[in-house]
């Protein structure tokens, strides 16, 4: 069954791949992104978020691919960075569903994005892992609450796309494809699953 679907992060690697995979099984999609889309939003803002909302309207589904962290050797992260990344990553997402339920189908679904980092960290790796686990942990304690609506969550390895500019940093990592993580959203919006975390590999 089509959807309308808001998608965050549109017009990021991984957003645009999760939005051509989406509209290929027939759903319609509002795309968001700061600085492209079809409504441009800064998610950290919870202002631009009212606007969002106010401008959009009812969806059947929002899906998240979007989450700014810091990274950096531990001696060099301050506080500062630690802030930006809860900031960027963990209370931006937890403001889209919380500013976005009232506006989702009662038998509707959220798909936020952590990854990898939050099971198994890297070196420079600190504050990104403080903020996936958090994320994490937010869902498992939503699922319960927000019933009959759903809330997953989706936590990719290091892409396979990205292995030129990160693999580096991911010695002995298995990297997954974005389209297997595309389909890992599809199991998020499309299925029956509440309160998952959805591992990629």
């Amino acid at each position: 069954m089509a959807m309308r679907i808001l998608l965050v992060g549109a017009t990021g690697r991984l957003g645009a791949v999760v939005g051509r995979t989406l509209t290929e099984r027939g759903h319609d999609l509002v795309t968001v992104g700061r600085g492209g889309g079809d409504v441009r939003c800064d998610i950290t803002d919870p202002e631009a978020l009212d606007a969002l909302w106010a401008r959009v309207g009812s969806v059947d589904a929002v899906v998240s691919a979007a989450g700014d962290v810091a990274y950096a050797p531990f001696e060099e992260l301050e506080r500062a960075a630690y802030v930006r990344s809860f900031e960027g990553k963990v209370l931006a997402q937890i403001d889209l569903v919380r500013t976005g339920l009232a506006h989702v189908a009662p038998n509707g679904s959220f798909t936020l994005i952590t990854g990898v980092l939050s099971r198994d960290p890297i070196a420079t790796g600190a504050a990104a892992a403080m903020a996936n686990g958090a994320v994490e942990a937010f869902v498992r304690a939503a699922a319960r609450e927000i019933a009959p609506r759903r809330i997953n969550v989706v936590s990719p390895s290091v892409f396979t796309e990205s292995l030129v500019e990160y693999g580096s940093l991911f010695p002995g990592y298995e990297s997954v494809d974005l389209a297997d993580v595309a389909r890992a959203y599809v199991k998020s919006v499309e299925g029956a699953a509440t309160g998952e975390v959805i591992e990629l590999p």
